[in-house]
This record gives C-alpha cells, sequence and structure tokens, in this order.
C-alpha cells in the first residue's frame, strides 16, 4: 500500500476530540489499532457478500455506500471527511453483507477493526464511551434518514441535505444524490432550481 501522508496520531487525537476526552496512554492504545487505508477513485473498499470488520474514518475523499434492488443501483449512505461509514448489521452480526462501499473520490481511511476496538475498549472508559458515540451517531443518522423519507417532501429532503451535508451535494454525483433521496434525477434537477429561485 501507498504511503500515506496522513498521521495516525493525528487521527487518534480528531476521534477522541470528536467523541470522547482522552488521556496520553489511551491515545496511544487508540493509534496502535488504527489501520491506514488508501483507494482510488471508483475502488471497492468493501464488496457484496464479504463481512464488514471496520469502522472507517474517512480522512479524505467521499464514500458511497449502496445495494441492487431489481438491477437497479441504491445509494444507502454517502459521506466525506471526519464522518463514519460501516455496515452496521454485518460488523454486529459478522455476516456478508448486502452492500458494498465504494470511493468516489481518491479516498483516504483510517479503519477501525471491530474486534481490536473492543478489546482496547475493555481497558479503557474514554475508549468505551467513544465506541458507544460512534454507534449512537451512526443509529441516529439512520433514523433522521428514515424519518426523511418517511415525512418529507422532495424539496424537503433536498434542502435538508444541503444544510447538513453541503459538501457532499457539492460533490457527489447528481445520480446518487437522487437515489439517496429516492428521486428520480428529473425530480431532483425540478427540485434544485426551485432551491435557486427561492435563494434556499
Amino acid at each position: 500500500m501507498p504511503s500515506i501522508s496522513f498521521d495516525s496520531r493525528d487521527i487518534a487525537r480528531e476521534l477522541a476530540r470528536r467523541y470522547s476526552t482522552m488521556t496520553h496512554d489511551e491515545l496511544d492504545l487508540l493509534e496502535s489499532i488504527l489501520v491506514p487505508m488508501k483507494f482510488a477513485k471508483n475502488e471497492k473498499i468493501l464488496d457484496e457478500g464479504e463481512v464488514c470488520e471496520y469502522i472507517y474514518w474517512i480522512a479524505k475523499g467521499l464514500v458511497r455506500q449502496f445495494y441492487y434492488k431489481n438491477g437497479k443501483e441504491m445509494t444507502e449512505y454517502m459521506a466525506t471527511e471526519n464522518h463514519i461509514c460501516m455496515c452496521i448489521e454485518s460488523l454486529f452480526n459478522e455476516k456478508p453483507t448486502h452492500l458494498q462501499v465504494i470511493a468516489l473520490e481518491p479516498t483516504i481511511i483510517f479503519a477501525l477493526p471491530k474486534k481490536q476496538l473492543e478489546a482496547v475498549a475493555m481497558k479503557s472508559v474514554n475508549i468505551q464511551i467513544l465506541y458507544r458515540k460512534i454507534l449512537e451517531e451512526s443509529l441516529i443518522l439512520s433514523q433522521i434518514r428514515a424519518d426523511m423519507l418517511r415525512f418529507e417532501s422532495a424539496i424537503d429532503r433536498y434542502q435538508k441535505l444541503v444544510k447538513r451535508s453541503p459538501q457532499l451535494v457539492m460533490r457527489a454525483p447528481l445520480v446518487y444524490i437522487a437515489s439517496y433521496l429516492q428521486m428520480t434525477p428529473e425530480t431532483l434537477s425540478r427540485v434544485r432550481t426551485q432551491t435557486l429561485l427561492e435563494g434556499k
């Protein structure tokens, strides 16, 4: 694997800053399990049928999680820098996933192996807190998206995504944004035009 310019210590500090205060020894523990990964544009990070063994922290780039339904790709999740990505059911059941994860840009990830994360969490309350907060964040984001798709109009869905993830909207191909918001590309085009006209 090519050398990666990002520093594992800096990533450990960022994870601690975001999720849980840590001592130097706890940062050492967290840093020791981080697995740096580098992916080219359109390279698979996780394929259908594989078991997800990692929680992926995106240091640089853009990733897309998707699945096939009736032969059509359906976007489940997308994320940019300083966000987590995982296939949570496969991660915890240790069974093959139906999802796929791909890099939409050249991407650098620092992965947290679930088994090693659980092992170091046994030695540190603060790492336990970090682990719990990562899972809480993932569940909350899933609930927000589910509620958005159930209860909100197409324009409200798009405007909420713009507000929550402006980088994603600027960088992800429109066909994937439309799929993520469960609308056709034509509907997304109309929604974007209406949003621009309203100045939102």
